[in-house]
């Protein structure tokens, strides 16, 4: 650098560096600006700071001044080589001539476009015999040049620099320790929900697991949405065994299985002589599962004088016994599912909107199989395992065909559907593998069941048409009008169809006796 160069002095130089650092909390929002300032003081083309991790030296900060994109990719390929040798030795690198550097085997105009040799200095910055991290500048070659101002000055900023390094490096691990026990948090909540038999890789089975991690530590009420089969059972298990509930009972109760004459004397319990048939004092679901959760399923089909009770429960938490007058007050969380559309429901005056409204504080919908297709694998692994314990089989693995098969069905009856498909298959299998023919006739395909067609698409529709024809002439008893009619066609083109296909229609004629 010649003296004459200098935009400004020395200490001017360094007064605006301070300033940079003094403005900002983070080192990252001044470097740039820092950058600017040595590459102008200095007279370079271009410069980077490297900041590294604190113990493993992995890059967790860099800039470039004065490099395109495509430059940037060259540099710090380059500078990752020159970085090892920093580290180990914790002192500059001064690469006189790049083009002639071993370490940058091709010319200097693959590292930036220029049309002159040019010279690179790589200085570290140090802390308490650490290398922190590292700056990097490129500059045009002179014979007579000298580099004792450029170490100086980057010793000086490089000092400047270090306590704020160390700053964020320790933030770098704080972050990264979070990350970790997260990640570790993360695992811990998946288990426990395989441990309820939850089972599901997909992004929409990952939002569910993140809605009951959240809605787990709370005493909200929760809405299961979800087609049947779907395993809202599950989810209500997971819910409540991943919650400060988890040692009180969990009480289930299916309201669409309950007679409307009983399901006020089961959810509410009765005294002695409150009906025909009440011999003594009985303990309905709610008063069973005081401290703890009760799963309402089916809530929808919960008649509507019974719907009023339940608000009342949500509302003051309180309620009587069938034929008694004591109040009592409990302590429930109250998780519900239906397959039902209520709001439709509300509608038509069959559901309680405020009774809804009560219910649908923390809704989680499930998604059916048709929209986690990409879980059936490890759900038919997590089946096959099942059938093996409960009927002692040894079922090894499932076919890539019968796989197949399996994303392709439509699962009206969602995960209780798959895990009978595969318990059958399961059973039918004899070579402890589940191929495509172990699978039931509605999920097989003309080929895995060797009915497919062979030929032309020409001479499928022949055969089809031909035995059309040859059915509706076996109905009609030969009658070739009747046939035309009930094909829709005319008797003339009927007949050319029966010659193309060398059909006699005499051979369908009633035999009269």
């Amino acid at each position: 650098m010649k003296t004459g160069e200098k935009k400004y002095t020395e200490l001017s130089f360094l007064y605006d560096i301070s300033k940079e650092l003094q403005k900002v909390k983070h080192i990252e929002e001044s470097i740039k600006p820092i950058l600017k300032h040595l590459a102008d003081y200095c007279g370079i083309s271009c410069c980077s700071l490297t900041i590294l991790n604190a113990d493993l030296h992995h890059v967790i900060l860099e800039e470039y001044h004065g490099l395109k994109s495509e430059e940037v990719s060259n540099l710090r390929g380059k500078l990752e080589k020159v970085s090892k040798t920093i580290i180990e030795t914790g002192e500059p690198m001064l690469l006189p001539k790049m083009s002639h550097t071993p370490t940058f085997i091709k010319s200097s105009r693959d590292l930036v476009d220029f049309s002159y040799e040019i010279s690179m200095i790589c200085v570290p910055i140090k802390a308490a015999g650490k290398v922190l991290g590292f700056f990097a500048f490129s500059l045009e070659y002179y014979n007579d040049i000298s580099f004792k101002l450029e170490f100086r000055i980057l010793n000086i900023i490089g000092s400047m620099l270090a306590h704020s390094i160390i700053a964020t490096q320790e933030n770098a691990y704080e972050l990264a320790l979070l990350r970790q026990e997260n990640l570790k948090l993360q695992d811990q909540l998946n288990q426990a929900i395989i441990n309820t038999e939850i089972i599901g890789n997909s992004s929409a089975m990952q939002s569910v697991f993140e809605l009951i991690q959240k809605v787990s530590k709370t005493n909200a009420t929760v809405l299961l949405r979800g087609e049947s089969g779907v395993g809202k059972e599950l989810i209500a298990n997971a819910i409540h065994y991943n919650s400060a509930r988890k040692d009180k009972p969990l009480i289930k109760v299916n309201c669409s299985a309950l007679p409307d004459t009983l399901i006020e004397s089961e959810l509410f319990g009765h005294e002695k002589g409150a009906f025909t048939g009440a011999d003594g004092l009985r303990k309905g679901r709610f008063e069973l599962a005081d401290g703890g959760t009760i799963f309402l399923d089916e809530i929808g089909d919960l008649p509507l004088p019974t719907q009023v009770k339940i608000l009342r429960i949500l509302q003051e938490r309180e309620f009587e016994r069938l034929g008694g007058s004591k109040t009592l007050k409990i302590d429930v969380r109250i998780i519900t599912a239906t397959n039902r559309n209520l709001e439709e429901m509300i509608t038509k005056c069959e559901f309680r909107e405020d009774l809804f409204y009560r219910l649908n504080v923390f809704p989680i919908y499930i998604p059916s199989l048709r929209e986690r297709r990409n879980d059936i694998p490890i759900l038919v692994n997590h089946f096959i395992a099942k059938a093996n314990k409960r009927h002692g089989l040894k079922i090894k693995r499932i076919s890539t065909s019968a796989i197949d098969l399996l994303m392709m069905y439509h699962w009206p009856g969602n995960i209780r559907e798959l895990e009978n498909v595969i318990e059958r298959a399961a059973i039918l299998s004899i070579d402890d593998v589940i191929r495509s023919n172990n699978l039931p006739p509605t999920l097989q395909t003309a080929e895995s069941s060797k009915t497919k067609m062979e030929g032309t698409l020409e001479d499928i529709v022949a055969n089809v048409e031909k035995q059309v024809i040859i059915d509706n002439l076996i109905s009609t008893h030969g009658c070739t009008f009747e046939t035309a009619q009930k094909l829709g066609i005319t008797e003339r083109i009927l007949r050319l169809r029966l010659h193309k296909y060398n059909i006699e229609p005499k051979r369908f004629k009633k035999v009269s006796k």
